[in-house]
């Protein structure tokens, strides 16, 4: 194992980390968005539509989930040991939104009279599943975790608060934004109508909350603020919002054109971009005001072992995803014109 001891694994478990949350993000939002635009869609047909373009790929995409979590408690155990205790309830409430879904999904194909019970299902857990992960991200990124002597020391409520409750309304927009760019890309007819409509309230809630937490967090954090408003720093971070603001345009500039992808592409890169400012502004905090990444490592030898394990593993999945998503490419069945209510 010498010849790995100058290799900071720390970092290495942080940036795998994040660039594991990003795909998840990337494809699990607009997975989870289309089924929080589930009930507007004005006809059953264009239900079945948003459906079936996903059925190949709703599953796969949430590998990422589970790969994040064990770089989580392989890479940084001490952190897991306060984050999971503190998170219990929306975990929880998270998973079982995750497993409505997958229920919802496969019931809702059989059809019957209680297709609209599993329509309906299929909406709340997409709804609860976005929701709990921007709360948790905003009572991570807030600090609304209370820890005495390396241990979670509060209530299973702590996370519940207006600042949670912002990001996770946020980031169900976001999806939102997200599915519907999705449904542009991937269908057509009056589907893909309903997501170009769909776009604008989506994208207006999901870049109002992004400029509530650019202007809370530095507020109520004074390290962020630093972090931000610091020469040279400032600097070297200002391309992010840009590039965000630049996205944010350009999802509504591009919202009816004829260059279908576009849409998706600048709406993940928004997305994308908002979370790497997040990301820099908690950085190197495995705990924010607790605990750093390196503080919060797992022993060296667990290091090597995992990070052999996601070098090898992260390929395989990004190769049999890409081929899921080659193989199925090209639009989803067209809608019927037909006024099925």
């Amino acid at each position: 194992m010498s010849m790995f001891a100058d290799i900071d694994f720390a970092t290495f478990f942080a940036v795998a980390a994040g660039i594991v949350i990003g795909l998840y993000v990337m494809l699990d939002g607009f997975d989870l968005g289309v089924g929080i635009l589930f009930p507007f869609a004005p006809r059953s047909a264009d239900r079945d539509v948003m459906m079936l373009s996903l059925e190949p790929f709703w599953d796969g995409n949430e590998t990422w989930l589970v790969l994040g979590a064990m770089v989580l408690l392989a890479g940084f155990p001490l952190a897991f040991a306060i984050l999971i205790p503190a998170f219990y309830v929306p975990l929880c409430l998270m998973l079982f939104g995750l497993v409505l879904r997958g229920i919802s999904f496969e019931f809702r194909g059989q059809g019957g009279s209680l297709q609209i019970v599993w329509t309906t299902a299929f909406a709340i857990g997409s709804f609860i599943a976005g929701f709990c992960q921007g709360a948790i991200l905003g009572a991570f990124v807030g600090r609304q975790i209370t820890v005495v002597e390396g241990q979670f020391a509060g209530g299973p409520f702590d996370w519940l608060g207006l600042f949670p409750v912002i990001t996770g309304l946020g980031v169900v927009a976001g999806y939102g934004l997200l599915g519907a760019c999705w449904l542009i890309w991937k269908t057509g007819g009056s589907t893909q109508t309903f997501g170009r409509e769909l776009v604008p309230p989506t994208l207006l809630c999901a870049g109002a909350a992004i400029a509530v937490v650019s202007a809370w967090t530095p507020i109520a954090v004074p390290q962020i603020a630093a972090r931000w408003f610091t020469w040279p720093d400032t600097l070297s971070l200002l391309p992010m919002p840009i590039i965000a603001g630049a996205a944010w345009v350009g999802v509504w500039k591009f919202r009816w054109s004829q260059r279908e992808w576009a849409p998706l592409a600048l709406a993940l890169i928004l997305f994308l971009t908002s979370l790497a400012g997040l990301g820099v502004s908690v950085w190197p905090a495995a705990v924010p005001g607790v605990m750093t990444i390196w503080q919060a490592s797992s022993m060296h030898r667990t290091q090597v072992i995992v990070a052999g394990a996601i070098l090898a593993i992260v390929p395989i999945v990004i190769a049999y995803l890409s081929l899921g998503y080659w193989t199925f490419r090209g639009k989803a069945k067209q809608s019927a014109d037909a006024n099925e209510i």
